[in-house]
């Protein structure tokens, strides 16, 4: 018997655990829209999750929710009100046989606090009041897909690093199509850090391409990218040029692809991210720091001019249907000048099940090419989209 090797390995046990929670994530989904769709509130006791329970309930019942519009306009009015109050009008003389004072603006206060309720971003995030949905539920957060075809129109069978430590002098003899395949889930770990404001969320993404018919080298996982990261996420509301201000947060990111020399790639960012939505558009800008390391121990050297300082992706969601486009640059001049786009398309297949394109052009399409560019195209199916 033949033994399982590292690359093989590694991939397949992640792979397990990172299903299983997007499965659970997505099977919570499915339950609930389908005992929605039956219009019998008695089929929605079967589902779990307190809050997905409740959104069927009013879906059955043909409760409609306020719209974010509605809900921003409400938040509006209410600050403008607040603000043109002496700071003591809000209080109201407390009972004497207590020492708590209380407030007659309560109403106010909570109607500033669920701005943008419904929205693109709050959907995925919960950033309203009455969006919070507690911690340690798996949920959503990037894309998950399988792509039975994944091309690229240059291989790299010579990965190459400036530390040469991480550059491969044998051929790897890969194909030009293989197998690729995302998983991806986040669960809060904290709420309301600061009054009714400020989540915790830790998410974890894999993504893993197998060069699954490429029989002549034992069909390896050719590369898996492993990505863990912590996020500090607050409320926003504000306008700007039409948008509105959803988001803003901070995160520490790992990225790595769990090799040895010379195939090894890794990196650490500070990574900020703000937030916008309007209507069915939601836009997320993404700069972000790398955490510097010692040059002898650095895997991919300069790999900020190649994938980038930051990147922007624009959703765009409606009936069933999802494009996203990202794009990414080093900021940088010269020589230096690199990054990449990636098109998204998620078309409606059956109930959540999605048909998925991607289109990709650029540098660092993955951890081991992150200085290699070449145009990439996958097509399959998606479970989850980014909305």
């Amino acid at each position: 018997m033949t033994p399982i090797d590292r690359t093989t390995a590694l991939p397949c046990c992640a792979l397990m655990l990172a299903l299983a929670a997007t499965t659970d994530a997505a099977a919570q989904s499915s339950v609930s829209d389908d005992a929605a769709a039956t219009a019998k509130p008695e089929a929605c006791a079967a589902i779990s999750s307190d809050a997905d329970r409740l959104v069927c309930y009013d879906k059955a019942v043909g409760r409609q929710a306020a719209s974010p519009q509605a809900a921003d306009s409400a938040a509006d009015k209410a600050k403008a009100r607040l603000d043109a109050m002496p700071a003591s009008a809000g209080k109201k003389q407390a009972p004497q046989d207590s020492d708590t004072p209380f407030f007659v603006h309560d109403d106010q206060r909570d109607a500033i606090a669920n701005a943008g309720k419904g929205s693109l971003l709050d959907s995925r995030w919960e950033l309203a009041k009455d969006s919070k949905l507690g911690t340690f539920q798996l949920r959503a957060y990037k894309p998950v897909y399988l792509f039975p075809v994944f091309w690229t129109s240059k291989r790299n069978d010579f990965p190459a690093s400036l530390n040469p430590q991480n550059t491969v002098t044998e051929s790897r003899e890969l194909d030009s199509t293989e197998l690729k395949f995302q998983l991806s889930f986040k669960t809060k770990v904290a709420e309301n850090l600061f009054g009714d404001n400020g989540d915790v969320w830790v998410g974890y993404t894999q993504s893993s391409r197998w060069q699954a018919y490429n029989s002549a080298t034992s069909r390896p996982f050719r590369e898996t990218n492993y990505e863990p990261e912590a996020m500090l996420v607050f409320r926003n509301n504000y306008s700007l040029l039409g948008w509105r201000g959803r988001l803003f947060g901070v995160g520490l990111n790992h990225q790595s692809n769990g090799q040895s020399d010379p195939l090894s790639r890794s990196w650490n960012r500070v990574i900020f991210d703000i937030g916008l939505d309007r209507g069915d558009w939601a836009l997320m800008l993404r700069p972000w720091y790398r955490i510097k390391e010692d040059s002898k121990d650095d895997n991919n050297p300069h790999i900020d001019d190649y994938i980038g300082r930051g990147d922007a992706t624009l959703v765009w969601h409606k009936d069933g249907h999802e494009v996203a486009l990202m794009a990414r640059h080093s900021f940088r001049g010269g020589d230096r000048a690199h990054g990449a786009v990636q098109l998204d398309w998620g078309f409606p297949i059956n109930n959540l099940l999605r048909g998925h394109l991607q289109i990709f052009d650029g540098y660092g399409e993955s951890m081991i090419d992150y200085n290699h560019r070449a145009t990439y195209v996958g097509l399959g199916i998606s479970l989850l989209e980014w909305y």
